[in-house]
């Protein structure tokens, strides 16, 4: 375990055998944004980022940052389709990274074969109200949208967070989960604003996480559902010296207490559940001490959370269900394509899309999902995107997709399918597979002989869920 980066200065950063110190990145980033500007980037654009997790990734987003120019973040598990839509939706003007599949699709500065040199440069300060990050959503229909946060919106974010979470410089955390993703991008700002020690990892590892908690003396650990089950069900997890943790941080989806009951059983070590949205990054969060494990939570700092009737849309009372409905600081500035924006909002309140209630004592618990959309791994699966990669099969006469409940992913996807003729369920699968992310794939496909509408058209995913299980005609 170290303390100093190669190059002098307390270490912020460290992946492999390299470290860096803040005024390292610092000085890199301001070499990347020279490289940037002499290639045409000005301050309002959009610069796409498709990349591996490693330190580059982080050195391109503050160089992109000093130049006043937005990011737009592109998941590398992304297959063609889905990069396509993202710039057709976002434009950027230009691109940076490490994937083939974006050097395909527009000129690509690669940072491997132009890699940043250090500069001390100087930059003007980024407008508050100009747009920072987009990173991308799927609501309850169509493709995924991409949620635009402001330089504003993203700092109060990460200062939500640092409060909630209690970091210090004297934290060490570790990063596995992709930076493409709206918690992997706030943990890391978060940390490097706060001082804090961290390590990035080049991909998730169960051992390898465990290994470097004992190794590198990590304070905080973050966490998703499945992560939280192979750590419970690890055979040989008391083997691993975990003293060093102050809690384990559980986001992306509901905690699952018998889960994370059985981790402290073996470990000693408690939870923090959390709850956020890319549109809304901390929505609450429970306190470092006393925090429980039947509510995500309450409010996080700065944010003001009410819950509405289903039905009326009126304020609901303390206790009563309704939708999560919140204001905050750090709120989007709204969707690409622009026309989504309007629905997420009610009165200047952000929807949430989540059914719960709250109590008096501003305990949130949540109970459901008014939203369609499917979350696995804490990822956002719109039903409609693969839906439509389905409906390109000949064997398919219709189809819908839904999630159910489960206890590694948070949820399953689900395709039900009525063919217009003989149709292997392994090669919707494989089809899915070859056009979406993994995530996207259905873990299972049900045949049925219609799907269940409404008049209008809507698809009724509610039945089918209902009827997952069971045997035809029951």
């Amino acid at each position: 375990m170290s303390g100093r980066s190669a190059r002098g200065g307390r270490t912020a950063l460290a992946f492999e055998e390299r470290e860096y110190s803040a005024a390292r990145l610092d000085a890199l980033a301001a070499g990347l944004a020279g490289t940037l500007a002499r290639r045409g980037v000005r301050p309002g654009d959009r610069v796409a980022l498709m990349c591996s997790n490693r330190p580059e990734w982080v050195v391109a987003v503050r160089a992109i940052w000093r130049l006043g120019a937005a990011v737009v973040l592109f998941s590398p598990a992304w297959r063609r389709g889905e990069a396509e839509h993202a710039l057709k939706i976002t434009e950027p003007a230009h691109a940076v990274g490490d994937h083939p599949l974006l050097a395909g699709l527009m000129p690509m500065l690669h940072l491997d074969e132009e890699p940043a040199e250090p500069s001390d440069a100087a930059f003007p300060e980024p407008a508050p109200d100009a747009d920072a990050v987009l990173v991308f959503s799927s609501g309850t229909t169509g493709l995924p949208k991409a949620v635009r946060h402001t330089h504003a919106s993203f700092r109060a974010a990460v200062r939500d967070w640092r409060t909630t979470l209690e970091l210090t410089a004297r934290d060490r955390i570790q990063i596995a989960t992709p930076p493409s993703h709206i918690l992997g991008l706030l943990n890391i700002e978060t940390a490097l604003e706060t001082g804090a020690w961290m390590r990035l990892h080049r991909r998730y590892d169960l051992d390898l996480l465990l290994r470097t908690i004992e190794a590198d003396r990590i304070t905080v650990e973050m966490a998703v559902a499945p992560i939280a089950l192979a750590i419970a069900s690890h055979p040989k997890l008391e083997s691993f010296d975990l003293s060093s943790l102050r809690y384990i941080m559980w986001g992306a989806t509901p905690v699952t207490p018998e889960v994370a009951e059985t981790v402290t059983r073996r470990t000693g070590v408690g939870w923090v559940p959390a709850y956020g949205a890319s549109e809304l990054p901390v929505i609450a969060c429970n306190p470092v001490r006393g925090a429980r494990l039947d509510s995500v939570g309450r409010a996080a700092p700065g944010v003001t959370l009410r819950v509405v009737s289903l039905e009326t849309g009126a304020p609901a009372a303390p206790g009563e269900t309704g939708e999560i409905q919140a204001r905050s600081a750090s709120l989007m500035a709204g969707y690409l394509p622009a026309d989504a924006t309007a629905a997420a909002f009610d009165d200047g309140w952000y929807r949430t899309g989540d059914v719960g209630h709250i109590d008096a004592g501003g305990w949130v618990r949540l109970t459901d999902r008014a939203k369609e959309m499917i979350k696995v791994r804490g990822f956002q699966v719109a039903p409609a995107e693969v839906e439509a990669v389905l409906h390109g099969h000949p064997g398919v006469a219709d189809c819908a997709v839904y999630g159910i409940p489960d206890a590694a992913d948070g949820e399953a996807v689900v395709a039900a399918v009525a063919p217009s003729g003989p149709v292997d369920p392994a090669a919707l699968i494989a089809l899915v597979g070859e056009r979406l992310a993994s995530y996207k794939r259905p873990r299972e496909v049900v045949f049925v002989e219609e799907i269940p509408r409404l008049p209008s058209g809507k698809v009724l995913r509610r039945v089918l869920k209902d009827r997952h299980g069971r045997a035809p005609g029951t």
